[in-house]
């Protein structure tokens, strides 16, 4: 039976997208997404959280990230969820990160006539 790994999420950058390269030369930028959730509570305040989530955005998508986007922009992304392990003075650690496939731009242009970037990345 076929899986399904899909994640989308709206929300702001925690901190300036951070490009590296892989030693094979491939390009990868990082960044932190804050996507912040309101409900009521029992005692009829209202209440927010905000989940933080790391992001890997590979190739041109990562170029078009690192150039267009700073810590603050609202932005669509779309992908899937990795886990990784490694190792931390001698215990497993594990964390779960956004590959993004697809993101595009949310904040509004000075001009409203500007369409949103938006691009997806093959694979």
């Amino acid at each position: 039976m076929p899986g399904l790994n899909l994640v989308q999420l709206i929300g702001y950058l925690g901190r300036d997208p951070e490009g590296n390269y892989t030693p094979s030369g491939r390009r990868v930028s990082k960044f932190s997404l804050g996507v912040t959730r309101r409900w009521t509570g029992s005692d009829g305040e209202p209440k927010e959280a905000t989940d933080w989530f790391n992001v890997d955005a590979w190739g041109r998508l990562g170029e078009i990230c690192q150039e267009y986007l700073s810590k603050g922009s609202l932005v669509y992304i779309s992908g899937r969820l990795q886990t990784d392990r490694y190792e931390h003075e001698g215990e497993t650690r594990v964390f779960t990160k956004v590959i993004a496939q697809k993101m595009q731009m949310l904040d509004r242009k000075e001009q409203p006539e500007e369409p949103a970037l938006e691009v997806e990345e093959a694979g």
